[in-house]
């Protein structure tokens, strides 16, 4: 395999976390004055940190979002994260096929480190990530900005042109381009056409394609 370390984008990369999450987040927009639609949420918000969302609202409506959302929000996600939450579909064995071939693997998401340790534990990943996991917390910008993956490259020891990035989302594709990583565009939730736009290496659509891209 070309590369030293794999970074995976977690959710909707590892686990299926973005129809749960931007529904909660949709209705909760609307329940506190911003009407925002699923599909609205999954292209403004999709693979951002908390900070866009109250970037973005304050921008729109000149007005900030409640004191208590960021908790509020992230209750209402982890109940329903605990009710609904699975792997991506074939995940799992990419990484044994990782491991198998020995290339190192750690995730950096957008999401706080409850979230991300909140969704891996439910979907059987957690004892596969920990002590490899990079959250926006991190660092002072989260995606596009490249802070997140070029900090995570940097504590796993690895150069980021020796880097793969696994990515569903364009603020994610945006953030390991701008890293001066290679970045494989996962087409669940996200067109062909925007995750090429946005400057994807190479894209798939199924998780068992991935491997070989890697090769």
């Amino acid at each position: 395999m070309r590369y030293d370390l794999v970074i995976f984008d977690n959710d909707g990369v590892l686990v299926d976390s973005e129809p749960i999450s931007n529904r909660v987040l949709a209705g909760y927009l609307t329940e506190v004055g911003h009407p925002t639609t699923y599909e609205e949420s999954l292209r403004d918000f999709m693979g951002g940190a908390m900070h866009r969302i109250h970037e973005v609202v304050l921008e729109r409506s000149g007005r900030r979002l409640p004191a208590d959302f960021d908790a509020t929000f992230h209750e209402r996600v982890f109940a329903a994260f605990r009710r609904e939450l699975e792997p991506v579909d074939g995940v799992a064995e990419v990484l044994e096929k990782l491991e198998a071939d020995g290339v190192p693997y750690c995730v950096a998401s957008s999401g706080s480190h409850e979230r991300i340790r909140v969704g891996l534990t439910k979907a059987g990943l957690w004892e596969r990530f920990e002590g490899r996991v990079f959250s926006s917390q991190d660092v002072g910008r989260g995606k596009p900005a490249p802070d997140l993956f070029l900090f995570a490259a940097r504590v796993m020891g690895v150069a980021p042109e020796r880097c793969a990035v696994v990515e569903d989302s364009v603020l994610g594709v945006r953030a390991a381009v701008a890293a001066g990583m290679d970045v494989y565009g996962f087409m669940a939730m996200t067109s062909a056409e925007r995750l090429a736009e946005a400057g994807a290496t190479a894209l798939f659509g199924a998780m068992g394609e991935l491997p070989a891209l890697l090769q």
